[in-house]
């Protein structure tokens, strides 16, 4: 029996591409459609005093990833998951599990101390927490009539 593989999203990168072009105008909450081999699912959580995101990445080691932060609005994680090395002396008959690149852009809301971030990853799911900012105190004026 020989292993066919079949690509049933091929071509799905343009769709994603024109979803981008759509979306683009969106700054604040938004989330990119990103595209890549592999692409983790992702929880955010939007609490009293952080965003919380979950990434599930099993498979992956905490040295198969980075996050980084593009002029305090665009929060990035990207990593890789591998293949087994000696994937050719197997014999597969199915292959379901993702592998490969990824890469996952998220607009970040302009109230957050990102010089605060914080990332923890255990049991293969990645914890990033950015602190919110205090709300700023109204400041009253008073305002001399001449």
């Amino acid at each position: 029996m020989s292993l066919i593989k079949v690509d049933p999203f091929r071509g799905i990168d343009t769709v994603f591409r024109r979803m981008n072009e759509v979306f683009d105008g969106f700054q604040d909450g938004g989330v990119r459609f990103e595209i890549g081999e592999f692409t983790p699912r992702v929880d955010i959580c939007d609490e009293a005093e952080a965003v919380t995101l979950n990434a599930e990445l099993p498979g992956l080691d905490k040295n198969d990833l980075k996050i980084t932060i593009t002029d305090n609005s665009v929060l990035t994680i990207r990593g890789e998951k591998k293949r087994e090395a000696k994937l050719e002396e197997k014999n597969y008959t199915r292959i379901e599990r993702n592998y490969g690149s990824f890469s996952r852009s998220f607009s970040l809301p302009k109230d957050l101390k990102t010089e605060a971030i914080k990332a923890n990853f255990k049991d293969g799911v990645l914890s990033v927490s950015i602190p919110k900012k205090e709300p700023s105190a109204h400041k009253e004026l008073d305002v001399r009539i001449s």
